[in-house]
């Protein structure tokens, strides 16, 4: 996707429950189901390296996590932290995201997009409040939500909503003459019919049964709606990159946004059809019947804007000088220069050849590593044998230096 074209991002993701879920038999969704466990791997390697080298602050605050709660959680920050990464680039500057998650990950989360969007950025911790099955013995029923909201700028859309009047404001209204009830609306209430303002708990029960189809993690509608019109305007594009049963692209054809949903569940889209139907919102793919346009791509669109046909331009340069292998290394590695020891950022380390091609090396990515650039160029096309010879010859110079000019202890 293009960079800045997004007007608000809502996110349902998996929440690193340790657990694995499947939809309900005989409803919409049966069939589907999605794994919720995370493990270390390779792929995870290469994303930290790009985290790593993109927003360094993230990558060693899921070292950090990994240290604290193992590989799990570090794999469950690594998938997440890449993905937040791009929600950033394709936000606009006026642009909102809510994260939805629950206790098992939020304070990490919370840091994670404190890292990517910036700490000043964050405008509240939503409580969604729910009630459902009560029947913990040991702790406290947990029963409740927590969505992450930040902008992308202080320049953000936000629109300030608010609820029913309460019984006591309007029977205090009622017993107002007529002549001083505009005084006191204006006052007082500002506007009676809306009641006071939509504070950061949100007690709202969990999806109706017309809206379920299937999932016990569904969203209610009205939660989805209530977060489109605080942080969005009719026509904005509003973008749900976990679609799952498309609640939140429901919503946003509802309240008159334009609205794309990601999901990697074939039957996606039928849930999303039907749901349409159901709403009275226009069948899917008959263009007649829908208020606008529909489209579904299968296929990997392709960037158009200057930044990313630059990207895909760096890409094809060099056949192993590629994003994807330099951020394999830099996970491996961990930031960590083979040669003298160091750490660096990205920007200071270069492709190098563990076995130089001029002794027969080839670029096969078990022979490449990331050296400093100091490193790199004392290495030259000899061996790491050659380097570390090198360098603590250099270190033994340095300190007789200092020796001579009486400078050590």
């Amino acid at each position: 996707m293009n960079s800045r074209t997004v007007d608000l991002i809502y996110l349902d993701p998996p929440f690193n429950s340790n657990k694995k879920y499947q939809a309900l038999e005989g409803t919409e969704a049966e069939g589907q189901m999605f794994n919720d466990i995370w493990r270390w791997n390779e792929l995870d390697v290469r994303w930290l390296g790009e985290i790593d080298r993109r927003n360094p602050a993230l990558g060693s605050l899921i070292n950090s996590a990994r240290e604290i709660q193992g590989d799990s959680t570090a794999a469950y920050l690594t998938f997440m932290g890449v993905r937040l990464l791009e929600m950033h680039r394709i936000l606009k500057n006026t642009g909102s995201i809510y994260l939805h998650c629950d206790p098992t990950a939020s304070h990490y989360l919370k840091a994670s997009m404190d890292a990517v969007f910036g700490k000043d950025n964050f405008k509240n911790e939503v409580v969604w409040c729910y009630k459902e099955n009560e029947s913990a013995t040991k702790h406290f029923p947990r029963k409740h939500d927590n969505l992450l909201f930040y902008s992308k700028t202080k320049e953000a859309t936000f629109n300030v909503l608010r609820g029913e009047p309460t019984e006591a404001q309007l029977k205090r209204y009622n017993h107002i003459a007529d002549g001083e009830r505009y005084a006191y609306m204006k006052g007082k209430m500002r506007k009676l019919e809306g009641g006071a303002k939509i504070r950061d708990w949100w007690t709202m029960p969990i999806a109706q049964i017309a809206e379920r189809t299937g999932w016990k993690t569904q969203k209610p509608l009205a939660l989805l709606q209530r977060i489109i019109k605080a942080s969005s305007n009719p026509g904005d594009v509003v973008l749900d990159p976990f679609a799952g049963c498309a609640t939140c692209c429901v919503a946003a054809e509802i309240e008159d946004r334009q609205w794309i949903g990601i999901e990697a569940c074939e039957e996606a889209t039928k849930i999303i059809q039907d749901r349409l139907n159901k709403a009275d919102l226009g069948e899917l793919g008959n263009q007649d019947a829908a208020r606008r346009k529909v489209t579904i791509e299968r296929n990997i669109p392709k960037r158009t804007d200057a930044e990313g046909i630059a990207l895909a331009k760096r890409r094809r340069t060099n056949a192993y000088k590629t994003e994807d292998n330099f951020d394999y290394l830099y996970g491996v590695q961990r930031g960590d220069c083979p040669g003298c020891l160091e750490h660096f950022k990205s920007e200071g380390m270069t492709f190098d050849h563990r076995r130089p091609q001029a002794k027969g090396g080839g670029h096969e990515l078990d022979n490449l590593q990331l050296l400093c650039g100091p490193c790199n160029s004392i290495k030259g096309d000899d061996t790491m044998e050659d380097l570390k010879r090198r360098l603590k010859k250099r270190d033994e110079q340095k300190l007789a230096k200092l020796e001579r000019m009486g400078l050590t202890a």
